[in-house]
């Protein structure tokens, strides 16, 4: 007894045409796969949105400012200093401030262009408020605002200096009871001055 064995020969024509697909979907995958993975991981460039919902983006803004570090430009993309080495160590301080009603005042630190200041305020009562500096130089009554608000009774941050001159607050008492304001700093100054209407200027010097 015998059994014949048939051979089914697959046309070229279709190998080729299977060779074809398969090779069209590997790209295909390929290519989302750098769109949507390599690209916001080395590049931070997420066209499909996909790297920030990832947490990818993430590391490739960091990945160019290491790469941007390495290179001796101690800048991140964007101009933004990542690495300021300073010849003395930071300062600190927590000071607290009394205002009557109705009552304002400012506290300064002098910094140095590109100096960092790390700052957290409190008050009892609602506070207008005004952060901002007095530039090197610049015309008597000149300063630079860079926030300014109303019924505030706190903020926390981060300034680094874009000028040399002295950088604050303006805080002013809203109400008719007596406040006060409790600042928390941390930075490269080296001296700050309190002034009051009608009172002379009040300089500390950290060593």
């Amino acid at each position: 007894m015998s059994t014949d064995v048939k051979t089914v020969e697959t046309p070229v024509s279709e190998i080729r045409n299977r060779l074809a697909v398969a090779t069209g979907a590997a790209l295909l995958v390929a290519g989302l796969v750098l769109v949507a993975v390599v690209l916001p991981a080395e590049y931070a460039l997420d066209p499909l949105g996909t790297g920030a919902k990832l947490g990818l983006l993430d590391l490739g803004l960091t990945g160019q400012q290491v790469d941007a570090l390495e290179a001796g430009k101690g800048a991140a993309a964007g101009g933004g200093t990542i690495l300021a080495p300073q010849d003395a160590a930071f300062k600190q301080e927590t000071i607290t401030f009394e205002a009557q009603p109705r009552e304002g005042f400012e506290y300064k630190y002098r910094l140095e262009k590109g100096e960092a200041l790390l700052y957290s305020w409190t008050s009892s009562a609602p506070m207008n408020t005004e952060f901002h500096a007095e530039p090197d130089g610049a015309p008597r009554g000149y300063a630079q605002t860079y926030e300014k608000k109303d019924g505030m009774t706190g903020a926390s941050g981060t300034l680094t200096a874009p000028f040399s001159g002295i950088h604050g607050w303006y805080w002013e008492n809203t109400t008719d009871q007596p406040a006060t304001v409790t600042l928390a700093t941390a930075g490269y100054y080296n001296l700050s001055h309190e002034f009051r209407s009608g009172q002379p200027t009040k300089n500390k010097n950290f060593k």
